[in-house]
């Protein structure tokens, strides 16, 4: 899916996605404590920040900096370190780190409980266990991120 912003409507968007993140975290997983709604907020910080890279890449697009928008998400993320660098390099890392997690296998512990978790299979870091408190560390880290980015420069 490419995102085409208007006029910056992308960190707008992303908001709106962290707004569903806090939900799906702080009232579905309240009451359901499912794997399911684990792997949802996974899913919805990764389009928060799909919504950030697609909106800067098709901006620098408009403005004739590049020629195109990459379709792959590895190959927007690595036209965006080329076109800007440094500036969203840990968004960019964070994001990559979110696709690993959600696209690797898992099993379910806990399930209906206070510790339900996924435990995802990664070739990289071994078994990687995403539980309530890491998705809510993870929601607290991507809110920071998108903040940094909606800071107006201080004169």
């Amino acid at each position: 899916m490419v995102y085409e912003p208007e006029e910056g409507n992308y960190l707008e968007e992303a908001i709106e996605e962290l707004k569903r993140v806090d939900h799906l975290i702080f009232v579905s997983l309240k009451y359901t404590r499912t794997v399911d709604v684990l792997k949802n907020v996974l899913k919805r910080l990764i389009t928060t920040f799909g919504c950030v890279i697609d909106g800067v890449l098709g901006d620098a697009r408009d403005e004739k900096k590049i020629m195109e928008v990459p379709l792959a998400p590895v190959k927007k993320c690595s036209a965006l370190k080329e076109l800007i660098p440094g500036k969203y390099d840990e968004l960019i890392d964070f994001f990559l780190y979110l696709r690993k997690l959600d696209r690797a296998e898992y099993d379910k512990i806990n399930e209906f409980r206070r510790h339900v978790a996924l435990i995802a299979h990664t070739e990289d870091e071994g078994d990687v266990e995403v539980s309530i408190d890491v998705v809510t560390e993870y929601y607290r880290k991507a809110t920071t991120l998108i903040e940094a980015l909606t800071k107006k420069p201080e004169d």
